[in-house]
Protein backbone atom coordinates (compact mmCIF):
# COMPACT_ATOMS: atom_id res chain seq x y z
CA UNK A 1 0.00 0.00 0.00
CA UNK A 2 1.23 3.94 -0.68
CA UNK A 3 3.48 5.62 2.06
CA UNK A 4 3.45 2.07 4.23
CA UNK A 5 0.00 2.72 5.29
CA UNK A 6 -2.98 0.63 5.75
CA UNK A 7 -5.28 2.15 3.87
CA UNK A 8 -4.30 4.76 1.07
CA UNK A 9 -5.08 8.44 1.43
CA UNK A 10 -6.48 11.51 -1.15
CA UNK A 11 -2.34 12.17 -1.14
CA UNK A 12 -1.98 8.73 -2.31
CA UNK A 13 -4.57 9.44 -5.65
CA UNK A 14 -2.70 12.67 -6.27
CA UNK A 15 0.72 10.92 -6.51
CA UNK A 16 -0.77 8.35 -8.78
CA UNK A 17 -2.38 10.34 -10.96
CA UNK A 18 -0.02 13.27 -10.85
CA UNK A 19 -2.43 16.20 -9.98
CA UNK A 20 -3.44 17.58 -6.77
CA UNK A 21 -4.92 17.04 -3.71
CA UNK A 22 -7.50 19.39 -4.52
CA UNK A 23 -8.09 17.66 -8.07
CA UNK A 24 -8.94 14.36 -6.42
CA UNK A 25 -11.49 16.22 -3.89
CA UNK A 26 -12.92 17.83 -6.94
CA UNK A 27 -13.22 14.38 -9.04
CA UNK A 28 -14.16 12.17 -6.49
CA UNK A 29 -16.79 14.43 -5.13
CA UNK A 30 -18.38 14.77 -8.44
CA UNK A 31 -17.29 18.67 -8.73
CA UNK A 32 -15.04 18.58 -10.89
CA UNK A 33 -16.96 19.23 -14.38
CA UNK A 34 -15.66 22.82 -15.57
CA UNK A 35 -12.87 22.35 -12.98
CA UNK A 36 -10.39 20.38 -14.32
CA UNK A 37 -10.42 18.09 -17.75
CA UNK A 38 -12.43 14.65 -18.37
CA UNK A 39 -8.75 13.12 -19.56
CA UNK A 40 -7.75 13.99 -15.97
CA UNK A 41 -11.07 12.72 -14.08
CA UNK A 42 -10.85 9.29 -15.32
CA UNK A 43 -6.96 8.82 -14.49
CA UNK A 44 -8.19 10.38 -10.95
CA UNK A 45 -10.73 7.59 -10.70
CA UNK A 46 -8.48 4.94 -11.94
CA UNK A 47 -6.05 5.51 -9.73
CA UNK A 48 -8.23 5.46 -7.00
CA UNK A 49 -9.54 2.09 -7.80
CA UNK A 50 -6.19 0.47 -8.18
CA UNK A 51 -5.06 1.78 -4.85
CA UNK A 52 -8.23 0.34 -3.72
CA UNK A 53 -9.19 4.16 -1.63
CA UNK A 54 -12.27 4.62 -0.14
CA UNK A 55 -13.11 8.01 1.05
CA UNK A 56 -16.53 7.04 2.37
CA UNK A 57 -14.76 4.09 4.97
CA UNK A 58 -11.37 6.16 5.83
CA UNK A 59 -13.49 7.89 9.00
CA UNK A 60 -15.46 5.44 9.79
CA UNK A 61 -16.96 6.03 13.15
CA UNK A 62 -19.70 4.15 13.29
CA UNK A 63 -22.26 7.28 12.41
CA UNK A 64 -24.45 7.26 9.56
CA UNK A 65 -22.48 8.21 6.36
CA UNK A 66 -22.67 11.37 4.82
CA UNK A 67 -24.82 10.84 1.00
CA UNK A 68 -27.55 9.16 3.30
CA UNK A 69 -27.47 6.80 -0.04
CA UNK A 70 -27.99 3.26 -0.44
CA UNK A 71 -27.39 0.77 -3.46
CA UNK A 72 -30.17 -1.96 -3.33
CA UNK A 73 -28.70 -4.66 -5.51
CA UNK A 74 -30.92 -7.33 -7.13
CA UNK A 75 -31.57 -9.74 -9.80
CA UNK A 76 -33.03 -8.76 -13.33
CA UNK A 77 -36.64 -7.25 -11.93
CA UNK A 78 -38.64 -10.20 -13.87
CA UNK A 79 -41.31 -10.41 -11.07
CA UNK A 80 -42.59 -8.15 -8.20
CA UNK A 81 -41.37 -9.32 -5.60
CA UNK A 82 -38.13 -7.44 -5.42
CA UNK A 83 -39.58 -4.20 -6.75
CA UNK A 84 -41.77 -5.38 -3.28
CA UNK A 85 -38.14 -5.22 -1.21
CA UNK A 86 -37.62 -2.30 -2.74
CA UNK A 87 -40.70 -0.69 -1.67
CA UNK A 88 -40.34 -2.12 1.96
CA UNK A 89 -36.51 -0.62 2.12
CA UNK A 90 -37.16 2.62 0.79
CA UNK A 91 -40.22 2.97 3.16
CA UNK A 92 -37.61 2.65 6.14
CA UNK A 93 -34.80 4.82 4.67
CA UNK A 94 -37.49 7.58 3.93
CA UNK A 95 -38.47 7.56 7.88
CA UNK A 96 -34.20 8.06 8.39
CA UNK A 97 -33.56 10.27 6.03
CA UNK A 98 -32.09 7.84 3.43
CA UNK A 99 -32.41 7.16 -0.29
CA UNK A 100 -32.47 3.80 -2.23
CA UNK A 101 -31.32 3.15 -5.71
CA UNK A 102 -32.17 0.08 -7.10
CA UNK A 103 -29.46 -1.67 -9.47
CA UNK A 104 -30.94 -4.47 -11.02
CA UNK A 105 -27.86 -6.83 -11.75
CA UNK A 106 -27.85 -8.04 -15.44
CA UNK A 107 -29.68 -11.36 -15.54
CA UNK A 108 -28.84 -11.82 -12.00
CA UNK A 109 -25.29 -13.01 -12.49
CA UNK A 110 -21.75 -11.96 -13.89
CA UNK A 111 -20.37 -8.70 -14.39
CA UNK A 112 -22.50 -5.42 -13.84
CA UNK A 113 -20.96 -2.18 -14.39
CA UNK A 114 -20.45 0.29 -12.06
CA UNK A 115 -23.40 2.86 -11.51
CA UNK A 116 -21.48 5.27 -9.75
CA UNK A 117 -18.11 6.74 -10.89
CA UNK A 118 -16.75 6.06 -7.41
CA UNK A 119 -19.30 3.51 -5.34
CA UNK A 120 -17.60 3.94 -2.05
CA UNK A 121 -18.07 7.75 -2.38
CA UNK A 122 -21.23 8.04 -3.38
CA UNK A 123 -22.25 4.99 -1.06
CA UNK A 124 -22.81 4.46 2.54
CA UNK A 125 -23.79 1.11 2.38
CA UNK A 126 -25.16 -1.76 -0.04
CA UNK A 127 -28.32 -4.34 0.31
CA UNK A 128 -28.07 -7.42 -2.07
CA UNK A 129 -29.66 -10.18 -2.84
CA UNK A 130 -27.32 -13.54 -3.08
CA UNK A 131 -28.95 -14.04 -6.19
CA UNK A 132 -27.18 -10.78 -7.47
CA UNK A 133 -24.08 -11.46 -5.23
CA UNK A 134 -21.77 -11.68 -8.24
CA UNK A 135 -22.17 -7.88 -9.16
CA UNK A 136 -20.85 -6.91 -6.04
CA UNK A 137 -17.36 -7.62 -6.99
CA UNK A 138 -17.49 -5.80 -10.30
CA UNK A 139 -19.00 -2.76 -8.33
CA UNK A 140 -16.84 -3.22 -5.28
CA UNK A 141 -20.24 -3.06 -3.45
CA UNK A 142 -18.52 -5.56 -0.98
CA UNK A 143 -16.34 -3.26 0.35
CA UNK A 144 -18.89 -0.80 1.57
CA UNK A 145 -21.01 -1.53 4.79
CA UNK A 146 -22.93 -4.77 3.15
CA UNK A 147 -26.72 -6.47 4.51
CA UNK A 148 -27.16 -9.80 2.83
CA UNK A 149 -30.55 -10.86 1.43
CA UNK A 150 -31.55 -14.73 1.04
CA UNK A 151 -27.99 -15.20 1.98
CA UNK A 152 -26.37 -17.79 4.27
CA UNK A 153 -24.74 -16.36 7.24
CA UNK A 154 -21.63 -18.53 7.25
CA UNK A 155 -20.49 -17.23 4.06
CA UNK A 156 -22.23 -13.94 3.41
CA UNK A 157 -18.99 -11.87 2.07
CA UNK A 158 -19.01 -10.62 5.66
CA UNK A 159 -22.12 -8.43 5.62
CA UNK A 160 -25.08 -9.07 8.37
CA UNK A 161 -27.70 -10.96 6.28
CA UNK A 162 -31.63 -10.77 6.98
CA UNK A 163 -33.13 -14.35 5.63
CA UNK A 164 -36.99 -15.27 5.09
CA UNK A 165 -37.70 -18.95 6.81
CA UNK A 166 -37.75 -20.56 3.41
CA UNK A 167 -36.52 -24.09 4.78
CA UNK A 168 -39.97 -23.93 6.84
CA UNK A 169 -42.15 -22.64 3.74
CA UNK A 170 -40.85 -26.03 2.23
CA UNK A 171 -41.51 -27.84 5.19
CA UNK A 172 -45.78 -26.70 4.79
CA UNK A 173 -45.40 -27.45 1.45
CA UNK A 174 -44.43 -30.82 1.86
CA UNK A 175 -46.70 -31.86 4.95
CA UNK A 176 -49.47 -30.68 3.04
CA UNK A 177 -48.40 -32.84 -0.18
CA UNK A 178 -47.91 -35.33 1.90
CA UNK A 179 -50.66 -35.07 4.51
CA UNK A 180 -53.28 -35.37 0.96
CA UNK A 181 -51.57 -39.04 0.40
CA UNK A 182 -48.64 -37.91 -2.68
CA UNK A 183 -45.51 -40.36 -2.93
CA UNK A 184 -44.31 -39.45 -5.88
CA UNK A 185 -42.76 -35.96 -6.28
CA UNK A 186 -41.57 -33.99 -9.50
CA UNK A 187 -38.81 -30.96 -8.12
CA UNK A 188 -38.79 -27.86 -10.67
CA UNK A 189 -36.10 -26.47 -9.00
CA UNK A 190 -34.52 -23.23 -10.11
CA UNK A 191 -31.46 -23.40 -12.24
CA UNK A 192 -29.72 -20.84 -10.05
CA UNK A 193 -26.62 -21.27 -7.78
CA UNK A 194 -27.65 -19.25 -5.11
CA UNK A 195 -27.89 -20.12 -1.71
CA UNK A 196 -31.94 -19.91 -0.93
CA UNK A 197 -32.39 -22.79 -3.62
CA UNK A 198 -29.90 -24.79 -2.21
CA UNK A 199 -31.78 -24.69 0.77
CA UNK A 200 -35.16 -25.26 -1.31
CA UNK A 201 -33.62 -28.63 -2.01
CA UNK A 202 -31.85 -30.18 1.06
CA UNK A 203 -35.13 -29.26 3.09
CA UNK A 204 -37.34 -31.11 0.25
CA UNK A 205 -35.04 -34.72 -0.05
CA UNK A 206 -34.55 -34.66 3.68
CA UNK A 207 -38.26 -34.24 4.80
CA UNK A 208 -39.26 -37.10 1.88
CA UNK A 209 -36.36 -39.25 3.14
CA UNK A 210 -38.25 -39.31 6.28
CA UNK A 211 -41.57 -40.89 4.73
CA UNK A 212 -41.32 -44.33 3.53
CA UNK A 213 -42.08 -44.96 0.54
CA UNK A 214 -41.45 -41.68 -0.99
CA UNK A 215 -40.01 -40.97 -4.28
CA UNK A 216 -38.03 -37.70 -5.82
CA UNK A 217 -37.09 -36.71 -9.25
CA UNK A 218 -35.41 -33.55 -9.92
CA UNK A 219 -34.88 -31.24 -12.92
CA UNK A 220 -33.94 -27.66 -13.31
CA UNK A 221 -35.20 -24.80 -15.58
CA UNK A 222 -34.36 -21.34 -15.73
CA UNK A 223 -36.98 -19.07 -14.01
CA UNK A 224 -38.95 -18.57 -17.12
CA UNK A 225 -42.47 -20.00 -17.95
CA UNK A 226 -41.37 -21.87 -21.33
CA UNK A 227 -38.45 -22.91 -19.92
CA UNK A 228 -40.22 -24.16 -17.18
CA UNK A 229 -42.99 -26.18 -19.57
CA UNK A 230 -40.11 -27.62 -21.72
CA UNK A 231 -38.03 -29.21 -18.63
CA UNK A 232 -41.51 -30.10 -16.94
CA UNK A 233 -43.13 -31.99 -20.09
CA UNK A 234 -40.03 -33.59 -20.63
CA UNK A 235 -39.51 -35.28 -17.57
CA UNK A 236 -43.95 -36.20 -17.32
CA UNK A 237 -43.44 -37.82 -20.93
CA UNK A 238 -40.32 -39.76 -19.93
CA UNK A 239 -41.00 -41.04 -16.29
CA UNK A 240 -43.37 -43.75 -15.61
CA UNK A 241 -44.87 -44.01 -13.18
CA UNK A 242 -45.93 -40.61 -13.55
CA UNK A 243 -45.23 -38.35 -10.44
CA UNK A 244 -48.23 -36.80 -8.49
CA UNK A 245 -46.94 -33.98 -7.43
CA UNK A 246 -44.78 -31.15 -8.95
CA UNK A 247 -43.10 -28.98 -6.09
CA UNK A 248 -41.31 -25.96 -7.87
CA UNK A 249 -39.00 -23.27 -6.15
CA UNK A 250 -41.11 -20.36 -7.97
CA UNK A 251 -44.32 -19.23 -9.29
CA UNK A 252 -43.37 -18.68 -12.74
CA UNK A 253 -41.93 -22.09 -12.89
CA UNK A 254 -45.26 -23.14 -11.42
CA UNK A 255 -47.09 -21.53 -14.46
CA UNK A 256 -44.61 -23.24 -16.72
CA UNK A 257 -45.25 -26.42 -15.25
CA UNK A 258 -49.09 -25.69 -16.08
CA UNK A 259 -48.79 -25.84 -19.80
CA UNK A 260 -46.62 -29.08 -19.66
CA UNK A 261 -49.35 -30.95 -17.70
CA UNK A 262 -52.42 -29.70 -20.21
CA UNK A 263 -50.31 -30.43 -23.46
CA UNK A 264 -50.14 -33.89 -21.62
CA UNK A 265 -53.51 -34.17 -21.60
CA UNK A 266 -53.26 -34.00 -17.88
CA UNK A 267 -55.81 -31.98 -15.49
CA UNK A 268 -54.45 -29.71 -12.76
CA UNK A 269 -55.13 -31.24 -9.63
CA UNK A 270 -57.20 -34.43 -10.87
CA UNK A 271 -54.38 -35.86 -12.21
CA UNK A 272 -51.39 -34.06 -10.85
CA UNK A 273 -50.93 -31.06 -7.83
CA UNK A 274 -48.92 -28.18 -8.27
CA UNK A 275 -47.30 -26.13 -5.83
CA UNK A 276 -45.03 -22.37 -6.09
CA UNK A 277 -43.41 -20.85 -4.18
CA UNK A 278 -43.36 -16.57 -3.61
CA UNK A 279 -47.19 -16.14 -3.86
CA UNK A 280 -46.78 -13.54 -6.50
CA UNK A 281 -49.90 -12.07 -8.85
CA UNK A 282 -49.58 -14.84 -11.07
CA UNK A 283 -50.81 -17.38 -8.42
CA UNK A 284 -54.04 -16.32 -8.63
CA UNK A 285 -54.02 -15.69 -12.44
CA UNK A 286 -53.93 -19.40 -13.44
CA UNK A 287 -56.29 -21.39 -13.41
CA UNK A 288 -56.54 -23.64 -10.82
CA UNK A 289 -55.30 -20.88 -8.49
CA UNK A 290 -52.21 -21.82 -7.16
CA UNK A 291 -51.06 -23.31 -4.00
CA UNK A 292 -47.74 -21.38 -2.76
CA UNK A 293 -46.02 -20.20 -0.08
CA UNK A 294 -46.13 -16.27 0.85
CA UNK A 295 -43.29 -14.47 1.36
CA UNK A 296 -43.71 -10.98 2.61
CA UNK A 297 -41.25 -8.90 0.30
CA UNK A 298 -42.01 -5.86 1.51
CA UNK A 299 -41.26 -6.66 5.11
CA UNK A 300 -38.53 -8.39 3.85
CA UNK A 301 -37.07 -5.25 2.85
CA UNK A 302 -38.04 -2.70 5.81
CA UNK A 303 -36.07 -5.79 7.94
CA UNK A 304 -32.56 -5.02 5.76
CA UNK A 305 -32.74 -1.87 5.26
CA UNK A 306 -33.15 -1.63 9.33
CA UNK A 307 -30.87 -4.40 9.51
CA UNK A 308 -27.95 -1.88 7.19
CA UNK A 309 -29.25 1.39 9.54
CA UNK A 310 -27.76 -1.11 12.45
CA UNK A 311 -24.49 -1.89 10.55
CA UNK A 312 -24.04 2.30 10.37
CA UNK A 313 -24.76 2.41 13.93
CA UNK A 314 -22.69 0.31 15.42
CA UNK A 315 -25.65 -1.97 16.94
CA UNK A 316 -26.20 -5.66 15.96
CA UNK A 317 -29.08 -6.10 13.40
CA UNK A 318 -32.70 -8.35 14.91
CA UNK A 319 -31.90 -11.87 14.34
CA UNK A 320 -34.51 -14.57 13.65
CA UNK A 321 -35.70 -15.08 9.82
CA UNK A 322 -39.06 -13.57 8.88
CA UNK A 323 -41.93 -15.91 9.06
CA UNK A 324 -43.41 -17.30 5.53
CA UNK A 325 -46.80 -18.70 5.26
CA UNK A 326 -48.44 -21.85 2.89
CA UNK A 327 -51.34 -20.48 0.88
CA UNK A 328 -53.73 -23.53 0.22
CA UNK A 329 -55.60 -23.03 -3.21
CA UNK A 330 -57.31 -25.18 -5.92
CA UNK A 331 -54.11 -26.38 -7.79
CA UNK A 332 -53.80 -29.16 -5.03
CA UNK A 333 -55.90 -32.46 -3.66
CA UNK A 334 -55.13 -36.01 -2.88
CA UNK A 335 -53.59 -38.02 -5.87
CA UNK A 336 -56.10 -39.90 -8.20
CA UNK A 337 -56.45 -43.78 -7.75
CA UNK A 338 -53.88 -45.39 -10.17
Amino acid sequence: MANGSTRPTSRDVAQAAGVSQAAVSLVLGEKWRGRVSAATAERVREAARELGYRPNLAARNLRLGHTRTVLLVVPALTTEFFAGVYTGAARVAARHGFGVVLYPSPEGIGPARNPFASAQAALDGVIASSMAADALTAIRGDELPLVMLDSDPAGSLGGATVNLDIADGVRQVTEHLLGLGHRRFLHLAADIASWTFEVRAHELATRLAGTPGTSLRTVRAHISIDAARTAAETALAARSPRPTAIICDDDKLAAGAYKAVRRLGLRIPDDISVTGLDDLALATAIDPELTTVRLDAELFGERGMQALLAVLEGREPEEGDIPVQLVVRGSTAPPSAP
